[in-house]
């Protein structure tokens, strides 16, 4: 898989983060191309498999091939090859962003909204603490960078619930009041990374863009509107690309929740 194919498969299946390569700076667009490539075959791997064993075992093999970049052992796998040559000596790192998938091989519905933001604090967030690196990110944006990736991860994940409550990944009972749960679990990490945005350099913004209407949406949920409010909450082609469109105009990552 070359550059262009890590591209081609993320403009198909991960249109937002495809956007993200486009604004990030252009030397950090290999590494960024695929760490999301790799994110892409990662989400998939649990689900591939009807039998958790399988699953897992298909899991254990992207953390063990990650792992052996470390070892000098050259690697001629489509994904591997080219992240191996962008990340370099980092690479065998990125095997943390997989053990992250691992509570996806159980094949088993999150049982409260504490599960929710440890599983979003395990996956999420070690991603974009990546891609920021890939950005030179500075040692004291860290925090804000993780808050504002666990605000973002959560949000993206309630988006997704009616998706994973179809493949058995979602919640074992999706009520209104744990999804409100989540919800001002995410605000209130926004919050925080707002309130230390200054300490986060220009240049790591592409990675911290959050969805398009995000502010809405969370108030939406965080109100009790419930599974309701996810599924009334999606929005055109025409304005996420706007989304982008100002965002790349503005570089304003961070957001401002309203209760």
């Amino acid at each position: 898989m070359t550059l262009e194919h890590c591209a081609e498969a993320l403009r198909d299946h991960d249109p937002d983060r495809f956007g993200i390569c486009l604004l990030a700076a252009p030397e950090a667009r290999a590494k960024l191309l695929t760490l999301y490539a790799l994110n892409l075959e990662l989400a998939r791997a649990p689900l591939a498999a009807n039998e958790p064993m399988l699953a897992e075992m298909r899991l254990q093999w992207w953390i063990d091939e990650l792992r052996a970049l470390g070892t000098g052992r050259a690697t001629t796998h489509e994904l591997l090859a080219p992240l191996a040559e962008a990340w370099g000596e980092r690479a065998p790192a990125l095997a943390a962003v997989a053990e992250g998938r691992r509570r996806d091989a159980d094949h088993e519905p999150h049982a409260d909204a504490d599960a929710v933001i440890a599983y979003v604090g395990a996956t999420a967030v070690p991603l974009t603490l990546f891609a920021a690196e890939a950005l030179d990110m500075p040692f004291d944006a860290a925090g804000p960078v993780s808050a504002q990736a666990e605000g973002v991860g959560l949000a993206n994940w309630l988006a997704a619930l009616p998706a994973l409550q179809s493949v058995g990944l979602g919640l074992a009972l999706p009520d209104p009041a744990v999804l409100a749960t989540i919800a001002k679990a995410a605000q209130d990490a926004l919050a925080s990374a707002a309130a230390r945005r200054h300490s986060v350099p220009r240049r790591i913004a592409p990675v911290l863009k959050p969805r398009t209407g995000i502010v809405d949406f969370l108030s939406r949920v965080a109100k009790g509107g419930g599974i309701d409010a996810i599924n009334t909450s999606n929005y055109s082609e025409f304005r996420r690309r706007l989304g982008f469109g100002l965002f790349a105009l503005n570089g304003r990552w961070w957001v401002k929740p309203r209760r």
